[in-house]
């Protein structure tokens, strides 16, 4: 390995789907999540380092080099599995083992480890009563701890507002998101009107969560760029 290579920059993402031994048909759930995946790897190739693969039944791990899409493919996935829940932990920072496309489990790094790490403070967290709710968090280093506390805030915010949607507000803005963002061509998908479409999204004050998104995801391409 290059010492370029080590300097670089990468975003892990690991999850697990909650409760898994609760489902009831989790055949059927683990080759929907096989074939979402699947379309995550084709639609966002350019920006994938390693891809998503499922690792043990029911939890995966990609790694990026666009920080850009982060939240953006996590939200995808949430959405495409509904209303199957999901934890997900980021972790930005070097990979200590070549990099390879097709297999991350053989893969090993700074990266990694602090996305594991923010997996099991989700858990350790979700037995607190006082901790805030969040299904999602990011760790990029040490030295960060004030923008990883901005960050996650802003991610415990958005988990706040998506606990509130319905299925089917998340089946309408799925369709929204997968459609351009046109009401016109959801409505017709789903064989409603577009003032459905429009009042569904504000009821779920979707505008509001994809500002914070969009926000938080221009942060991290800005600050964390390759080489960092």
């Amino acid at each position: 390995m290059t010492k370029k290579q080590e300097e670089i920059l990468y975003a892990a993402i690991i999850g697990d789907i909650k409760d898994s031994r609760k489902i009831s048909d989790r055949k059927k759930v683990q080759e929907k999540f096989r074939s979402v995946l699947q379309k995550i790897n084709e639609k966002y190739a350019e920006d994938i380092a390693s891809e998503f693969m499922i690792t043990l039944g029911d939890s995966f791990q990609g790694l990026l080099k666009n920080k850009q899409v982060i939240l953006t493919i996590i939200f995808e996935i949430e959405l495409a599995m509904a209303p199957v829940s999901f934890r997900f932990g980021i972790g930005l920072g070097a990979i200590s083992t070549d990099i390879q496309r097709d297999n991350s489990m053989e893969m090993d790094g700074a990266a990694y480890h602090r996305a594991r790490k923010m997996i099991e403070t989700i858990e350790e967290n979700e037995k607190k009563y006082t901790q805030s709710e969040t299904n999602t968090m990011i760790l990029s280093g040490e030295g960060d701890q004030q923008t990883d506390q901005l960050l996650n805030t802003i991610l415990s915010l958005a988990t706040a507002l998506k606990s509130k949607w319905s299925d089917r507000q998340k089946e309408i803005i799925y369709v929204y998101f997968t459609h351009g963002e046109n009401q016109y061509k959801t409505a017709e998908n789903l064989g409603i009107g577009q003032s459905s479409v429009n009042k569904a999204l504000n009821i779920a004050k979707y505008y509001t969560y994809k500002t914070a998104l969009l926000n938080a995801s221009d942060f991290l391409a800005l600050n964390f760029k390759e080489g960092d």
